[in-house]
């Protein structure tokens, strides 16, 4: 069962106001690339050729700029006319995306962890191989999901934008999940309505014993959704400390 991808770049872009106004917020400049090329590097240097781009009315500029992709691979555009929410949006992917496993990327999110192996693995088991987090330490975790440690420092649960944080380890926007997914988030919903988060899902697969973190470590996670941020980001891009092409050189 091979994993397929649903990059995630929807939303107004608010926090980017007035650029998001004229263009969607992965169309940015990181240095002399675009932030979408650095999020789709990662998914394609993980050996994913199947990929549906979620994205708002600027959609047109993304599908322009990506196209059909390289050879082998599948690019599904998918317009989220106007933004209902986490559930809303993944829903719209969800035609292309089931009976599958699942690399969720909110496109904000630029990495330098690798993860072709974590990828390789999922494609080959043959029993359900739960999920994966992508998690960091972080200064100011409140702004992000957080995991409760238990024993062992296993993640015990996954509290969304708590006000007082019970660690300091935030989850990112990068997620591996199993063919359970659109179960747990129909249950999701089901029970939070319009509160819903990807958080609900991921407490499930924690609570079902079956989440396991991949920390960043010594790599880099950067949360590309503010000025300062994408500022950051884009020295970074110049001092080639973020990767933006599609297989390792």
């Amino acid at each position: 069962m091979k994993v397929k991808a649903i990059l995630v770049a929807g939303g107004y872009g608010s926090r980017l106001f007035p650029f998001t106004k004229y263009t969607q917020k992965t169309m940015l400049p990181l240095f002399e690339r675009p932030v979408i090329d650095y999020a789709l590097g990662t998914i394609r240097r993980s050996g994913v050729k199947d990929i549906t781009i979620i994205s708002n009315q600027f959609i047109g500029q993304i599908a322009k700029h990506v196209g059909a992709g390289f050879k082998g691979e599948k690019i599904h555009y998918v317009m989220e006319e106007t933004p209902t929410g986490i559930a809303g949006a993944l829903n719209l992917a969800r035609p292309h995306n089931e009976d599958c496993r699942l690399l969720i990327y909110f496109s904000d999110n630029i990495t330098t962890v690798e993860m072709e192996e974590v990828v390789e693995q999922f494609n080959s088991s043959e029993g359900n191989p739960g999920c994966v987090l992508l998690a960091r330490e972080e200064k100011n975790p409140e702004a992000f999901g957080v995991a409760v440690l238990g024993d062992n420092n296993k993640v015990i649960d996954i509290v969304e934008k708590p006000t007082n944080p019970p660690s300091n380890l935030a989850i990112g926007g990068i997620y591996l999940f199993d063919e359970r997914f659109w179960q747990f988030l129909d249950e999701g919903v089901a029970e939070r309505g319009d509160d819903f988060s990807i958080s609900d899902v991921t407490r499930r697969y924690v609570k079902d014993g079956s989440a396991a973190l991949l920390a960043v470590g010594e790599e880099t996670w950067v949360d590309c959704g503010t000025a300062e941020s994408l500022l950051q980001a884009s020295i970074m891009a110049r001092d080639g400390k973020l990767n933006p092409k599609p297989h390792r050189d």
